[in-house]
């Protein structure tokens, strides 16, 4: 990121005030969706890679987008599919505040207790064993590999019994 005292940096500044719309407690900036953020002519143009390719969420993120950098000349909207997003691109205190609401993201790479993720099997998630964001035991079960977004699954705690979603490592 750019310092706030330029006009990219309070760009910035103000996209990191948007909320993500299926998870308020993080923003889009936090998130790791907003890719590049540059003035276009009079305008702006934003970059934005979706946790997954077909999220539903985009077309309300890019309206937040426009609405909250609009005063500034025309905004442009880009969503880039690749490099895909990675759950590496969540920030550190995000994935805190994510514990909080419920939802248990993968540990960053390189992070203590990272597990790779074996591609090579039919679902890494079926070995993944994703801590109880509620009460931290590792004692977990996959419940569904479709959690109540695409991007996240759903798993069980088996010592507090108590549902959570994980985001989907990749």
């Amino acid at each position: 990121m750019v310092s706030a005292d330029t006009p990219e940096g309070d760009a910035w500044q103000r996209l990191a005030s948007v909320p993500d719309p299926e998870i308020p407690v993080v923003s889009i900036v936090e998130l790791g969706i907003v890719r590049a953020v540059a003035r276009d002519g009079a305008g702006w143009r934003v970059t934005l890679t979706p946790t997954y390719s077909g999220c539903p969420a985009m077309d309300m993120i890019a309206r937040d987008v426009e609405r909250v950098l609009g005063t500034d000349g025309n905004v442009r909207v880009d969503t880039a599919l690749a490099p895909a997003w990675s759950t590496d691109w969540i920030a550190p205190e995000a994935r805190e505040r994510l514990r909080g609401f419920g939802i248990a993201p993968p540990a960053a790479c390189g992070a203590p207790g990272a597990a790779a993720v074996d591609v090579a099997g039919i679902s890494p998630l079926r070995r993944a064993r994703p801590a109880c964001p509620r009460c931290g035991s590792a004692a977990t079960s996959l419940v569904s590999q479709f959690g109540s977004t695409a991007c996240k699954a759903h798993y069980r705690c088996d010592a507090c019994r108590e549902p959570f979603d994980y985001f989907k490592p990749h």
